[in-house]
């Protein structure tokens, strides 16, 4: 199995669809990167990421706006094509198992709620207290 892991921005905002009776929400996010070239110029590379979340769980589609910062995970998709020109070219595109809410969009200075969709739950969720929880009790904060 290859999993793929991007933390970056949303070009757009997401869109619902339904495709042949299931859910998907479509979004791109763009990772880039800052790097010193062979010259010791500081330069930038974006790379844009396509994704496509497979869910019933369409509770994160208003979150996903233009600008907004994710973690996604997934199996990574390349896709090559041949463009009009009759150049070749390629697009990486994941499909995803988890999405993770980071943060807001920097221009409305809020943030959304840090959440976790589809990752899968705690074996240990609905067992009796723990050690970990006595020992938080004593915590003097």
């Amino acid at each position: 199995m290859i999993k793929l892991q991007v933390i970056g921005n949303l070009g757009k905002d997401c869109v619902v669809n339904t495709v042949n009776g299931k859910t998907v929400m479509n979004f791109t996010v763009a990772h880039t990167e800052k790097f010193k070239d062979s010259s010791g110029n500081q330069r930038e590379k974006t790379i844009w990421v396509e994704c496509s979340y497979w869910s019933d769980r369409t509770g994160v589609a208003p979150y996903l706006k233009k600008g907004t910062q994710v973690y996604v995970e997934g199996a990574p998709e390349v896709r090559t094509y041949t463009t009009q020109d009759g150049k070749s070219g390629a697009s990486l595109s994941i499909r995803v198992a988890s999405i993770q809410l980071l943060g807001g969009r920097a221009a409305e200075g809020g943030s959304a709620p840090a959440q976790n969709y589809g990752a899968p739950v705690s074996q240990f969720q609905n067992e009796g207290p723990s050690a970990s929880s006595e020992i938080a009790d004593d915590l003097p904060f």
